[in-house]
């Protein structure tokens, strides 16, 4: 089984050319040759590349460049902006680019959103024509996501980040899973999957952050290992862990099985986004 990471942003310098949005405090840059280089040297054979809406917001040109590059290596994603009438068109010519496989929107409680946003059902109702996920940027707004989710049955979902607060800086807050009841009940939906993604960030140890694996076994259990889908969530995560011990930590872990580890770090991904990496 292939090993995918679910989540990963690479990007350029901030310069004239392709300025950025926000300046968070990650590397100057992580390009996609960059990101790739990182994967084969710690052996993921590929990623869904998630265009960053931090720096790029809405534009995933540079997405869409990385992908030419590396066609065997990285699937696209991009954020697209309920709030826009034309929406749905954008999300058609989004699904006739090379490389895509699904789009993001952002229901984090800093985006201003509310589930019962209109244009949020004719971004449900569009991905189902085009047959893409749809994935969540919820942290901090998961009360939020259950009302949208049941009025979408046919809509599948992809909760990112475990739908939990993840820092940028560490240390972990005092009770970093203080709302993991609320993505537990989530699991009842059977059109929505979550990514186990950073949640290295989530530890208050240091690397191979072993005090995450209780509350995620309670996350196995509720979501089943089909539905959970390994992301390092690497570059944002940078201040806190590095590739190398995003992965490892997972890959060496005694804490699942080798069947259960490669439904989490590919198996589930392939399936949900209907895409496998190719090498060579």
């Amino acid at each position: 089984m292939p090993i995918i990471d679910s989540q990963v942003h690479a990007y350029e310098a901030n310069t004239p050319k392709r300025p950025w949005h926000n300046v968070p405090n990650w590397p100057d840059h992580v390009t996609g040759d960059e990101m790739v280089a990182a994967m084969d040297k710690v052996g993921v054979d590929g990623a869904i590349f998630i265009s960053a809406f931090s720096l790029y917001q809405y534009d995933a040109s540079y997405a869409v460049d990385v992908q030419r590059t590396h066609p065997g290596r990285l699937a696209i994603v991009k954020p697209v902006n309920p709030e826009d009438p034309a929406v749905a068109e954008t999300i058609t010519d989004w699904k006739k680019t090379p490389g895509t496989v699904g789009i993001r929107i952002m229901m984090r409680k800093d985006a201003k959103h509310s589930s019962s946003d209109a244009g949020f059902d004719r971004v449900a109702r569009a991905a189902v024509r085009h047959d893409f996920p749809v994935n969540l940027s919820c942290a901090g707004n998961l009360d939020a996501v259950p009302a949208l989710i049941d009025r979408h049955p046919d809509t599948r979902f992809i909760i990112d980040h475990l739908g939990l607060m993840q820092p940028r800086t560490p240390p972990a807050p005092p009770q970093p899973w203080a709302e993991l009841p609320k993505l537990l009940d989530l699991a009842k939906r059977p059109n929505a999957v979550v990514k186990v993604s950073g949640a290295c960030t989530l530890s208050r140890e240091s690397y191979p952050f072993r005090d995450i694996w209780d509350p995620l076994a309670r996350v196995f259990d509720a979501w089943g290992f089909n539905r959970c889908l390994w992301g390092t969530d690497w570059t944002r995560a940078f201040a806190v862990v590095n590739y190398e011990q995003a992965v490892e930590s997972f890959r060496l872990t005694d804490r699942v099985s080798d069947s259960e580890r490669a439904m989490l770090m590919g198996g589930a991904c392939a399936k949900t986004y209907g895409w496998s990496p190719k090498k060579g």
